[in-house]
């Protein structure tokens, strides 16, 4: 009997860590999972004990290989939650807590640094337009209020680096884990020398930098014990959790946008070179060659949530979004001039402001609970829209969106995503990707494959395909205009209640 193989695609997330065990068909055979904290001690403030990450990162392991057997197990990958950074010190230990992606201690000052190093050549560097979330603001921050920490400390860490310290004792982190951080330059593959100066940090504090795909090390006999992974499996480098969701979706396929309707909404496509523009951020790929061009909005289910639990019955009855599917599906574009922006945490592509606030304008005595989760799913379509657009603006041949996460569920949001865009929407068979990406990375890194391209094709399947409907294009392109001037009719109720006018 031939020996059964796979690979370990591990998915450190924001809340949680899942391990999944995947085969050569990627199709997941094992699982393991377990939650992480997150603590705000402070408004602005999103921040984790490192240590969590490590050990949820054990549990859901030991308990993904206890399903299969170690010897099965051929090479592990990781994908990380990204914008996350660690401080140690020399034994590998937290000086402070880490700050989370979420944390935005830093919204008094990155605007005023921005201008200092210049915009356009952020931007043009590092891919990053100008936001709160990339680490650089909160190392400024740290420049300005912890000077002695950020002096001291051995190495300043990206999630990715931890876990691959504690399971290989190589700190590393790949370009792709590296990019989001914001002190990295997309053309060079290196740390920019400009922008740790600026910030005061020191080459020698950071992780050792790789290529994605590449052999980081092996486990140990300590990680082994910890769990249960065979001493000297190989551990290759992934990714940050975005790219890697791309790769699990095969978003390298000329055509494909891949689309995660998760707690936030992440859109993406691959482009061969760092093309830079105010409707994305520009990402290193995990396979080591090209980017991700990815349209964000901080809140995506999570605002289709808020709206449900608030507006339309909340979400205690199981049985609440079918009715609210059906209900709303029976409402006609523009949920009667019930129109919304999901802006309830900031505002990301194109306008980059972390202070503006959800609108909800039009509002009547005629609406109801399905109006209000109709009008939240066409909000995120719209802003979905404009970025995909975008995108083909840029010369991009844009042929289908593939589908994942929690929001992919949902048939009538897919029916709007494909007639708003106008282009088929197919649903990833997993909702899983970017622990399936890392699987992907691991199983090239294992030899399975020659190359991403073939090991892409082989591991992911699509398991629905939802068709544009011609005859709605006009009202969605009316509506789409519409709900896009709402955010500049609106900007300045935002930014006073962060002002305190």
């Amino acid at each position: 009997m031939a020996r059964k193989r796979h690979v370990i695609g591990i998915d450190s997330s924001t809340q949680s860590t899942k391990a999944i065990v995947w085969n050569e068909d990627g199709r997941a055979v094992a699982e393991g999972r377990a939650t992480i904290a997150l603590s705000t001690p402070q408004p602005g403030y999103a921040e984790q004990n490192c240590e969590d990450w490590w050990d949820a990162l054990t549990v859901s392991v030991s308990a993904a290989v206890a399903t299969v057997g170690a010897d099965t197990v051929d090479a592990v990958a990781i994908s990380n939650q990204r914008e996350t950074v660690a401080f140690l010190d020399a034994d590998g230990c937290a000086l402070r807590p880490a700050m989370v992606w979420l944390d935005e201690r830093s919204i008094g000052s990155y605007a005023a640094y921005a201008d200092q190093m210049g915009r356009d050549w952020l931007h043009r560097t590092t891919g990053k337009p100008v936001d709160t979330i990339p680490v650089v603001y909160r190392l400024d921050w740290l420049r300005q209020n912890d000077p002695t920490m950020l002096e001291s400390c051995d190495r300043i860490v990206d999630v990715h680096a931890f876990l691959t310290g504690r399971l290989t004792g190589r700190k590393a982190a790949s370009w792709s884990s590296a990019d989001p951080f914001g002190i990295f330059d997309i053309t060079a593959m290196d740390w920019s020398d400009p922008i740790l100066d600026s910030v005061g940090v020191r080459r020698q504090q950071l992780p050792d930098l790789l290529k994605p795909g590449s052999r980081v090390g092996a486990i140990t006999e300590a990680a082994s014990q910890q769990t249960g992974l065979r001493p000297g499996t190989p551990v290759f480098a992934g990714g940050g959790d975005g790219q890697c969701a791309g790769l699990g979706t095969n978003a390298m396929e000329p055509g494909t946008v891949y689309l995660n309707l998760g707690t936030a909404t992440v859109t993406g496509v691959y482009s061969p070179t760092p093309a830079t523009d105010l409707h994305w951020r520009t990402m290193t790929a995990p396979t080591g060659e090209g980017y991700f061009l990815e349209a964000l909005q901080k809140a995506g289910a999570f605002f289709v949530n808020w709206v449900v639990d608030n507006f339309a019955g909340g979400r205690d009855d199981p049985g609440a979004f079918d009715r609210l599917e059906a209900a709303a599906a029976q409402l006609p574009i523009g949920s009667q001039g019930l129109t919304m922006t999901p802006h309830i945490i900031g505002v990301m592509n194109p306008h980059w402001d972390p202070a503006a606030r959800a609108a909800i304008v039009g509002l009547s005595a005629n609406h109801g609970r399905a109006h209000f989760y109709r009008a939240a799913l066409e909000a995120l379509t719209a802003e979905i829209t404009r970025g995909i657009q975008a995108m083909a603006a840029e010369g991009l041949a844009l042929e289908r969106i593939r589908a994942i996460g929690g929001g992919a569920q949902s048939r009538l949001w897919l029916q709007m995503l494909a007639d708003a865009a106008d282009l088929p929407v197919e649903r990833s068979r997993t909702v899983e990707a970017s622990a399936l990406g890392a699987g992907i990375v691991a199983a090239v890194g294992a030899g399975w494959f020659p190359n991403y391209p073939t090991a892409a094709a082989a591991m992911t399947a699509i398991d629905q395909t939802v068709y544009p409907r011609p005859e709605y294009a006009s009202q969605w392109k009316s509506l789409c205009a519409r709900q896009g001037r709402i955010y500049a009719d609106t900007r300045a109720y935002g930014r006073g209640m962060i002002d305190g006018r």
